[in-house]
């Protein structure tokens, strides 16, 4: 017993936090160790130590081993062999109780979490106010509340040598493929890493290509995770993230919300063409007005051209290194209104935007009309929750700025097949990124851009198997 609790203090560094106390039942000595912080010292008090202390006064002679284990309430109680796995089973909150050599491990996990809250970067207009959380079975339970079906399938696995984060695949069987499911578990498998602190080591670690597309997608509402299932995709859930990853990830799925399946389909077509115009604005708009500006005067009336050369009369720099200087500002306003307090954010707001803005104009540095251009850009690309697809858009508006400003509007025809050309070509998870649209897929154009009115929702046939091919219902 005692070189037993010798080797765990050994292994543990003697932390302070490991709690070990010895009782003596019927004559044997047994002892007891847990986690102050991660086990539930009141759980283990009422349900374990009340109950062993009453086997003092059992008369029955049975084996004590087995008589503790049928006396332990419990849902999670099991035995284990070995000094190494009754280590890591402390770590995950459980309380190791060492009979006669023996290990009983019982689950007794402090509740560490915060609680479902309502959904923070992705607002819920019409739908559920639910979001997921860093506890892993509330997020699983969030999800098969939606799916309440023996269909609904999870793979479970701890990744990370130090943290050994508990990350669940999760697939309904009858739909999604095989193969699919069998790729992702693999390369999770594959990861050999220190610890997982957030879904984004894992997204960062099985990702195929280093595009600069989001090929994953992540969220925080389960709705968005439900619907995703049924559609044949797979979810990953990672303990300690409230962001769950969904895999395949397509293009066409950043203008979607589940919002848009709460409300009429004509209302959600136009908030999807909305969407995608703004998309373009956000990429294409400073580059277009560098370009008719500098290189391509004569696509413009000569009276709008006149205004924009008579406000720009004062300001000492080039047009693209006026664009760079608003863009750059932009960046720097809107990472220091995300990182410091909420209470803050809106005085940094107005006092940059308003202030600042008004100052740069009425000092001859900033053009007025650069301002609306590039505060529409930048208003445009914030339409998108997704901070991956946010950055990409950024990298391309400064990368159409630069070429627009030496060859014109020839420059963003180049940028615009250039931009066509690596969507169409990149994959996620070995299916086409620009799905149903390239290649296309007739049935999934019903509800790509425009949404038409139908009883079924008919899966992705790239995503589920033919003969699993089945409507999608509400979630």
């Amino acid at each position: 017993m005692d070189d037993i609790i010798n080797q765990i203090k050994n292994q543990c560094g003697h932390s302070d936090d490991i709690i070990i106390r010895k009782i003596t039942i019927k004559n044997s000595e047994i002892a007891i160790v847990f986690n102050e912080v991660l086990g539930n010292g009141v759980n283990i008090n009422d349900f374990i130590l009340k109950n062993i202390s009453k086997l003092s006064l059992d008369k029955d002679d049975k084996d004590l081993f087995a008589l503790i284990i049928n006396t332990i309430a419990s849902n999670n109680v099991k035995e284990i062999t070995s000094i190494t796995e009754a280590i890591e089973l402390i770590f995950k909150g459980f309380c190791i109780i060492i009979v006669e050599n023996r290990f009983i491990a019982v689950e007794a996990r402090a509740i560490l979490d915060r609680g479902i809250n309502t959904t923070d970067s992705e607002v819920s207009i019409v739908g559920p106010k639910d979001s997921f959380n860093e506890n892993f079975n509330t997020n699983l339970g969030l999800i098969r509340r939606r799916l309440r079906t023996n269909e609904l399938f999870l793979k479970t696995m701890f990744i990370g040598k130090n943290s050994h984060t508990k990350v669940g695949v999760c697939y309904m069987n009858n739909i999604a493929r095989p193969e699919l499911i069998d790729k992702i578990v693999d390369k999770l498998k594959k990861i050999n890493i220190d610890g997982i602190i957030d879904s984004g080591y894992i997204r960062e670690q099985i990702i195929e290509h280093n595009s600069i597309f989001p090929v994953i997608n992540i969220t925080e509402r389960p709705d968005t995770v439900s619907q995703a299932l049924l559609e044949g995709k797979v979810a990953i859930i990672v303990d300690n993230s409230p962001y769950v990853m969904i895999i395949p990830t397509f293009f066409i799925d950043f203008l979607h919300t589940p919002d848009d399946y709460y409300q009429k389909p004509i209302n959600t077509s136009f908030i999807r063409i909305i969407r995608l115009i703004s998309f373009i604005i956000a990429i294409f708009l400073p580059a277009y007005y560098i370009s008719v500006t500098t290189h391509n005067t004569a696509s413009i009336p000569i009276t709008l051209l006149t205004n924009f050369t008579s406000q720009r009369l004062t300001v000492p720099f080039p047009a693209f290194i006026e664009a760079l200087i608003m863009i750059i500002s932009f960046e720097i306003l809107r990472e220091s209104d995300t990182r410091i307090p909420s209470k803050m954010g809106t005085s940094v707001s107005i006092l940059g935007g308003l202030v600042i803005g008004d100052a740069a104009v009425s000092a001859g540095i900033i053009s007025p009309i650069m301002i609306i251009v590039i505060a529409i850009s930048a208003i445009s690309g914030l339409i998108f929750t997704n901070n991956a697809l946010t950055s990409t858009i950024r990298y391309y508006r400064i990368f159409l700025l630069l070429i627009a400003t030496f060859f014109g509007i020839y420059g963003i025809f180049i940028g615009l097949i250039f931009l066509v050309t690596k969507l169409c070509s990149i994959t996620s998870f070995g299916f086409p990124y620009m799905a149903p649209i390239s290649p296309m897929i007739k049935p999934e154009l019903k509800d790509a851009i425009i949404r038409t009115k139908k009883k079924e929702n008919v899966r992705n046939p790239l995503i589920a198997p033919k003969n699993n091919t089945r409507g999608r219902k509400s979630v």
